[in-house]
């Protein structure tokens, strides 16, 4: 052999071999990219079920016709069951306790003044007791209140106070129709995104048996319709990835033989035109900023996300720079439906308050505001423009000491939940046995479902491991997901903060719990002694998360329970 040939030989094998820096990785899981047909890499398609399962189940051949329709429905069919259930657990005794529990004490009432008479008032103090008894007899008051929160949420809670009163039931029946609604969402999420119904119906599953979700599902606060605003923006953002990449999909040019070639022309010169789904994810978005301000963080996250998402596609379909191609291509159009739909719903939010002549701060700009260098606009906006100012001063100011204050690193692991509401019945009173020689417990807790919780400790190191390491783009939506909810509360760590914030990024906890589970029953082509301990050890892990659920259920509901009982509930002593 000449030593040309040779050179030739080892330059080519050269080429073959992957990257330096892949092979270092490779130690820790990194593996590259499988070749796939550039039609599905753009649009994966759905995982179809086979047969074994059911031919193993005993399903005679004459009836699989029957099982493929089911098949087909369970794209729908699963996901509103699911739903189902959740929607019965939640609006369970929704009227019970029959008190103001926590933080309903503002939010309940604010509400109610908001839908009737479009501004928050000033409540007297000590009033939840006659709100209780006797709502009808109770005015509501002309001076206005001043409120920290935006006003969409109150807006929600008020929609179910009109349809059944002033009562516990009626402030929470939203918020639980909110929260069920998610679960379903998160099975459409969770199917789009893994392309697995089972998946996302799973993923659905563990956000319906998850207590802090449940418990917020059923309390009047604003972080629960925070979440569901967010949960909506993300899935919009995810149907408009899709609908994307099938937009490129459709310009770029087929060889002879029909398969779809990449095109760096089309891939740097496409104009995606309208984006529907993306101004609807700006408005949800809008939506969750009018909420609660950490709404903004969400904004930054999923539209540095959806960007990514089109340099992503660009590069696929064949651009040599996509990142100057999404630059001139979709910078400008992804600005328009996130950033400025987003503050242009937030100020309709405030529509309410701007059309009245006694909201808090109202007439600042005319008054106390009058004169400086911003006269020339609108005294509403200024008004509205220093009612916030003072709103974000309470904020990043409120570091007073609270008995459940929490955190954010203990979050995870569950080490400081909430008490919404705690009772001692003595025995013989409020479902305490008369047998008892010392005092029930009856509390609602505000505490994730532990086993779920603790499960995704590790779902979501597996996530950033999936991310890092193999590329997956799914993993890396869940990430941002989860961050974006979590780690802008470590920049005010001095601030009196809660662990049921972070229920805005449970549903992202969910999916990375369904991702590791995915991972657990094994890749496609497993063998059946590989797929049969992988689904042992998934189903064990399931049906104990669900366990769990059934176990905490009576401190989720506020039932009454022997102290012993619930002394054994209380697994950590910060949960006490």
């Amino acid at each position: 052999m000449t030593s040309t040939a040779s050179e030739a030989q080892q330059g080519h094998a050269a080429e073959e071999q992957p990257p330096s820096w892949q092979r270092r990785l490779r130690r820790f899981g990194h593996a590259p990219r499988q070749t796939v047909g550039l039609s599905d890499r753009l649009v994966p398609p759905y995982s179809k079920p086979g047969t074994e399962l059911w031919r193993g189940l005993g399903v005679p051949p004459a009836a699989m016709g029957v099982v493929a329709r089911l098949v087909r429905w369970s794209a729908w069919g699963g996901p509103l069951l699911v739903a189902f259930v959740a929607g019965l657990l939640r609006i369970w005794h929704l009227g019970s306790p029959k008190a103001v529990i926590f933080d309903e004490t503002y939010y309940a009432k604010d509400a109610w003044a908001l839908v009737n008479q479009g501004y928050e008032g000033q409540w007297p103090k000590d009033i939840d007791k006659s709100i209780l008894a006797d709502p009808s007899r109770v005015p509501i008051p002309d001076d206005p209140g001043y409120v920290v929160h935006p006003p969409v949420g109150k807006w929600v809670i008020g929609i179910g106070e009109q349809l059944f009163g002033f009562t516990p039931f009626g402030w929470r029946f939203m918020v639980c129709v909110l929260g069920t609604v998610s679960v379903l969402m998160l099975c459409r999420i969770g199917r789009r995104l893994f392309r697995s119904t089972f998946l996302g119906c799973l993923a659905g599953t563990l956000l319906a048996v998850d207590g802090l979700h449940f418990v917020m599902s059923r309390t009047a606060l604003l972080d629960l319709v925070l979440m569901f605003f967010v949960l909506g923006a993300f899935g919009c953002l995810l149907v408009d990835r899709d609908w994307a990449r099938r937009r490129l999909a459709a310009a770029l040019p087929r060889d002879d033989e029909g398969v779809l070639r990449p095109d760096a022309l089309v891939a740097e010169k496409l104009r995606l035109g309208l984006r529907p789904w993306r101004i609807a994810a700006g408005v949800c978005l809008g939506l969750a900023f009018g909420t609660k301000w950490n709404g903004l963080y969400i904004l930054a996250a999923f539209g540095l996300l959806t960007v990514l998402w089109d340099v992503g596609a660009r590069r696929t379909a064949g651009a040599v720079r996509p990142y100057l191609a999404v630059l001139k291509r979709d910078i400008l159009p992804a600005f328009g439906s996130t950033v400025v739909v987003t503050f242009a719903v937030y100020i309709a939010s405030w529509t309410a308050w701007i059309v009245s002549k006694n909201g808090y701060y109202r007439d600042w700009a005319a008054g106390a505001g009058r004169g400086g260098s911003w006269t020339w606009l609108p005294d509403w906006l200024r008004s509205l423009w220093h009612y916030e100012t003072e709103v974000y001063s309470f904020h990043v100011n409120l570091t007073s000491g609270h008995t459940y204050q929490s955190n954010p690193w203990s979050w995870l692991v569950l080490g400081r939940p909430v008490s919404y509401f705690y009772e001692s019945p003595k025995p013989g009173k409020d479902g305490c046995s008369a047998a008892e020689k010392h005092e029930c417990a009856r509390e609602v807790l505000a505490l994730g479902t532990p086993l779920l919780w603790w499960a995704a400790c590790f779902a979501v190191l597996y996530v950033l491991w999936r991310w890092a390491f193999r590329r997956d783009w799914r993993a890396g939506a869940i990430a941002c997901g989860i961050a974006a909810g979590w780690v802008p509360w470590f920049f005010y760590q001095e601030r009196t903060i809660f662990l049921f914030y972070a229920v805005v990024f449970v549903p992202f906890l969910c999916l990375a719990v369904a991702m590791m589970i995915g991972a657990m029953l094994g890749p496609p082509g497993s063998d059946e002694r590989r797929r049969a301990i992988g689904a042992i050890g998934a189903g064990v892990l399931v049906l104990l998360i669900i366990w769990n659920f059934i176990y905490f259920w009576p401190i989720y509901t506020g039932q009454t329970l022997p102290m012993d009982a619930w002394r054994s509930r209380m697994w950590l002593d910060t949960w006490v």
